[in-house]
């Protein structure tokens, strides 16, 4: 008996790991440059930690929240109170330190619980959960393809919408899921993005496409950049971007309470699905009311639009629909047992 009990709490420790993880990777800020002149290096190294302190709350409200909610309280000034209250530690990257200056790259560790206490004290809304993680497939146009590839980093966990990097070349055109869905597996990312690149020497812009196994859809088009690395960063701010205006809920948003059939063809599949419902941000009082060996019958309330739910879960594999009997869920990808 106490066996079991162990295992089953160690299976809840595990299951609980990946996000303890994704939360530390959104809360950290990294490559924030200082550089301080004081009376001595102490003095110099101080009031660097605490610029980076600063630095590291303003860059944090900027990634999980959106511009239009902070102008509507008139914007936040972040001093060194309320950075000290927010920030749980400061870690160097690089430093260099010598007659009354500190020069480095630190990165700041928010805590969660008091960033979102103050956010919520503010009557900010905000999303700190993570997108489902994406494959990013750079395509240049013909005669850029090896640097546009290059130009992207091999991944990007800390991003919003958390990227890796594919490292093959697509053989012909991207017309499904079929296309890249080994790959996929293989990396351990639950979506594709396509990144096209267009434009022309010193001005180029990328067309981002959501490959899922519900189909294509397009994201949209970045603004103009001077340089490769510029357009792969502006990239992963469009896909920031449109990850935080698909799921932030805010206050006055209608909850709708649902009963839905899951059916599965294996406990894998089952584990991928409740998992799906457990990880979005517009699912809250998830509960399985009943269990057999290929369905489940859950219950759950969701925020805001249907469709908004269903873009969601179909960026996670997942498919909701309805039948004579109700809602039915179901696995767009079959997954071995």
């Amino acid at each position: 008996m106490i066996r079991t009990i162990l295992l089953a709490l160690a299976a809840v420790c595990v299951a609980a790991l990946p996000a303890l993880a994704d939360t530390r990777s959104v809360y950290t800020i990294t490559d924030i440059p200082v550089d301080r002149r004081a009376p001595s290096v102490i003095d110099a190294q101080q009031l660097a930690l605490a610029d980076a302190r600063r630095l590291g709350v303003e860059g944090l409200i900027d990634k999980i929240t959106l511009p239009e909610d902070l102008a509507e309280v008139g914007g936040i000034v972040v001093t060194n109170e309320i950075a000290d209250r927010l920030t749980a530690a400061v870690d160097v990257q690089e430093e260099s330190r010598g007659g009354g200056r500190y020069r480095g790259v630190l990165s700041t560790v928010l805590n969660p619980i008091a960033v979102r206490a103050f956010l919520e004290e503010q009557g900010i809304p905000y999303v700190d959960s993570q997108a489902p993680m994406a494959m990013i497939i750079p395509l240049g146009d013909g005669r850029s393809d090896l640097a546009w590839s290059a130009a992207w980093p091999p991944r990007n966990d800390g991003n919003l919408a958390p990227y890796i990097t594919s490292p093959n070349s697509p053989v012909g055109p991207i017309l499904g899921w079929q296309d890249i869905e080994s790959d996929i597996r293989i990396l351990g990312a639950q979506r594709g993005v396509i990144a096209q690149l267009v434009g022309y020497p010193d001005a180029y812009a990328v067309d981002l496409t959501l490959v899922t196994p519900s189909g294509l859809t397009t994201i949209g088009r970045t603004g103009y950049v001077a340089t490769l690395p510029e357009a792969a960063e502006a990239a992963a701010a469009l896909l920031s971007e449109t990850w935080k205006r698909s799921v932030i809920v805010r206050e006055d948003e209608a909850r709708t309470v649902i009963t839905a059939n899951v059916l599965y063809t294996s406990i894998a599949e089952w584990n991928t699905l409740r998992g799906a419902l457990a990880r979005s941000p517009l699912v809250f009082e998830f509960q399985t009311q009943a269990l057999a060996r290929d369905g489940a019958l859950v219950r759950f309330a969701y925020a805001g639009d249907y469709q908004r739910l269903i873009q969601d879960l179909r960026q996670r594999g997942v498919e909701l629909d309805t039948d004579p009997a109700g809602w039915v869920m179901t696995s767009a990808v079959t997954i071995a047992p």
